[in-house]
């Protein structure tokens, strides 16, 4: 059976986080080298499979300190695990535009399974005649699950740092 390659661009896709702060804002961090790659099969994106990985060292939140800590043993512990890893399969759901991204997410030395939202924005051709496709993820995870403990009690009760995260990526893949 034949299948068809595709490479995210990473000029024109972004992959970002965001979690609570204080109970009370939201911080929104990134991370800017990654790289990922959809194999799609004859039939079309229904069991297509997604490989993701990005480097931990290129996460940015906008301020150098906090980066800084989320690449220390507390967080990421870039020394020891300096890329997280994905890898999965799309799902159909009912509408045509709208797939499951069902797989397993390996960061800080641990693997989990995860499933993502997924929606499908269009093809095209760019004005040089490469094929492009968009979409959209979102899903939340648990950091704690994967070992990102670090956190610290506020005057205010609660916590500093809420244990859910928001995954958010908008991604275009270029044809192979």
């Amino acid at each position: 059976m034949a299948t068809t390659q595709w490479g995210i661009d990473p000029a024109h896709s972004e992959i970002q986080f965001k979690v609570r702060h204080m109970m009370i804002s939201t911080v929104t961090g990134s991370f800017g080298t990654f790289e990922g790659n959809l194999s799609e099969s004859e039939v079309g994106l229904d069991g297509a499979t997604v490989s993701f990985k990005a480097d931990v060292q290129s996460i940015t939140t906008g301020n150098n300190q906090r980066d800084e800590h989320l690449k220390s043993p507390d967080f990421f512990d870039v020394a020891a695990h300096p890329e997280l890893f994905f890898q999965g399969t799309l799902k159909a759901n009912e509408s045509s535009d709208s797939y499951s991204l069902n797989g397993t997410l390996n960061l800080h030395g641990h693997s989990k399974e995860v499933s993502l939202a997924v929606e499908f924005s269009g093809e095209g051709k760019d004005p040089w005649g490469n094929v492009k496709s968009g979409f959209s993820l979102s899903g939340n995870i648990n950091r704690k699950d994967w070992g990102l403990n670090w956190n610290a009690p506020i005057e205010t009760g609660g916590l500093l740092v809420s244990e859910e995260v928001k995954l958010q990526a908008e991604i275009q893949l270029i044809k192979k």
